[in-house]
C-alpha cells in the first residue's frame, strides 16, 4: 500500500533468450478462470470452509502445428508414464496451486503417506465448464506436453480476488475498515484452510461477530 501511495512500480519483468537447440520447443498458451464467493455450498469460493471449486476455464493453447489434435487436447498414458497434455496438465496444475501441500516435519522429512493427507487432484478439480482451443499457428510441429500446466495460476489469482472480494464485503457488512482487505498472502498451495482463514471466517469467533454485524 505504501508503495502504491508513493506510485513506486513494483513490477519486474525479463525475456528469455533460448539458444537455437530449445527455440523451437517454446509454447505460447493463456487461460482465464472465473471466480466468485458465497457462504453458500456448491460455489467457488466457501468461505465458511475455504473450499474452492472452478466453475468456468477458457484456455487458448499455440501448439504450432498440432501433431493430433485429440492427443494435445487430453492426457495420454505412454507404459507406465503419464504424458501430460493440455487438459491434464492443466487440472494437475490446479492440484499444485490448490490443493498439494508438502507437510514435513522438523527435519525437513515429508510426511504424508497417503491422500488423507496429502491432496491430489479429482475429479471435482476439473472446471465446471471447461473450454480449451488449439491455436494452430503452423511454425512448427511440437507436443504440448507439460507447459499447460502453468496456465492453472489463473485459478490461483481468481480465487485471490474472490477472497478480496469476500474481505471487503465483510467488513463492510461488520462495520470495519475495508482499507486492509487487499493487503494478505495467498500462499501456494492454496489449501482449504489457507482460503478459509484468508476470507476472514476462519473461527466461530469471528463468524459470530459477522453474524451480529449483519443483524
Amino acid at each position: 500500500m505504501q508503495a502504491y501511495v508513493a506510485s513506486v512500480d513494483l513490477s519486474a519483468s525479463t525475456l528469455f533468450l533460448p539458444d537455437s537447440t530449445s527455440i523451437q520447443y517454446l509454447n505460447y498458451g493463456a487461460a482465464v478462470s472465473e471466480a466468485s464467493f458465497s457462504i453458500a455450498p456448491l460455489v467457488q469460493v466457501n468461505l465458511l470452509t475455504g473450499e474452492t471449486t472452478t466453475l468456468r476455464t477458457d484456455i487458448i493453447y499455440d501448439c504450432g502445428q498440432s501433431l493430433n489434435p485429440a492427443v494435445d487436447l487430453g492426457q495420454v498414458n505412454k507404459g507406465n508414464k503419464c504424458v501430460l497434455q493440455i487438459e491434464g496438465a492443466y487440472v494437475q496444475g490446479i492440484g499444485f496451486f490448490m490443493l498439494e501441500e508438502y507437510p514435513t516435519n522438523s527435519d525437513g522429512l515429508v510426511t504424508a503417506n497417503g491422500t488423507w493427507s496429502y491432496k491430489i487432484p479429482t475429479l471435482d478439480t476439473i472446471p465446471k465448464q471447461f473450454n480449451v482451443e488449439i491455436l494452430n499457428s503452423g511454425h512448427h510441429q511440437k507436443p504440448s506436453g507439460e507447459p499447460p500446466l502453468t496456465l492453472a495460476v489463473s485459478v490461483h489469482c481468481a480465487t485471490r480476488a474472490a477472497i478480496v472480494e469476500a474481505r471487503r464485503q465483510l467488513a463492510s457488512w461488520s462495520g470495519f475498515d475495508e482499507s486492509n482487505s487487499e493487503i494478505f498472502q495467498l500462499e501456494v498451495p492454496a489449501t482449504m484452510p489457507v482460503v478459509k482463514e484468508r476470507s476472514g471466517l476462519d473461527s466461530v469467533e469471528k463468524f459470530l461477530r459477522w453474524t451480529m454485524g449483519t443483524k
